[in-house]
C-alpha cells in the first residue's frame, strides 16, 4: 500500500478504498473513484508494484470465494449503485483490493460484509518504518504522495501532467511542490569552500 502511495501518488483513503475493477493491469493504470472533491481521476500503475499487487489480488480473490461459500462476501455500495445493482456487492469486481481482516453484519440488510482495511493500519506501519529506519524527520503516509509529486517534477515532467495525476483542481495547488526544486543554500557554494577546498 505504501508503494502505491509513493508510486501512484494516491491519498491514504484513495488507496484503502480501491476496488478490484479500478486496477487495470493491461493499461497500467489505476482509476481513483470519488477522490477529494468527489472527482474521479486516472493515475499510473507503477511497474514496481505490479507483481506484488497481482499476487495480493489473487489472495484476496481466494478469500472472497471462501467468504461466498460461507454466505458472506458482501461489500458496501453507495445509494444509486445499490439500487441499480442490488447484488453487485457480492461480485468480484466490486471487492476491496485491501479488505479488512474481519466481517461485520450490516444492521439494515443483515449482510455479512468486509470493510476496506482501516487507514490507521497503514498509518501505523509507515510510522513504524520511519522509526525503524532511523529517519529523524516527521514522515507520514501523505509524505509519500508529496515525494511522488516532487520526484516527478525533479525528473522534468510537465506540471499539468503532475496536476492531473494528483487530482488537483488547479495548477496553483501543484505549484507548492516546485519550492523543493529551488535548492536554496544547498545550491550555493560557500566562498570559504572555494578558498580553502579548491
Amino acid at each position: 500500500m505504501a508503494l502505491l502511495l509513493y508510486g501512484a501518488g494516491l491519498r491514504l483513503l484513495e488507496c484503502c478504498r480501491l476496488r478490484v475493477k479500478d486496477v487495470d493491469f493491461a493499461a497500467n493504470q489505476i482509476v481513483i473513484r470519488d477522490g477529494k472533491g468527489r472527482k474521479d481521476r486516472v493515475t499510473m500503475l507503477p511497474a514496481a508494484v505490479r507483481t506484488l499487487l497481482a499476487q495480493h489480488i489473487d489472495q484476496v480473490r481466494a478469500q472472497h470465494e471462501a467468504d461466498l461459500r460461507r454466505g458472506a462476501g458482501w461489500v458496501e455500495l453507495r445509494g444509486a449503485l445499490l439500487r441499480k445493482y442490488p447484488h453487485a456487492g457480492r461480485e468480484w469486481a466490486w471487492q476491496w483490493v485491501f479488505p479488512a481482516t474481519r466481517f461485520y453484519v450490516d444492521r439494515l440488510t443483515g449482510q455479512r460484509r468486509r470493510h476496506h482495511l482501516h487507514e490507521s493500519v497503514l498509518q501505523r506501519a509507515v510510522k513504524d518504518a520511519v522509526r525503524a529506519a532511523g529517519i529523524p524527520k516527521l514522515a507520514t503516509c501523505h509524505t509519500l504522495r508529496h515525494s511522488f509529486a516532487t520526484h516527478l517534477l525533479e525528473d522534468n515532467h510537465d506540471i499539468r501532467t503532475v496536476q492531473e495525476l494528483l487530482g488537483h483542481r488547479g495548477v496553483s495547488t501543484t505549484m507548492i511542490y516546485t519550492h523543493v526544486l529551488n535548492l536554496g543554500p544547498a545550491g550555493v557554494r560557500s566562498p570559504a569552500d572555494r578558498m580553502f577546498l579548491a
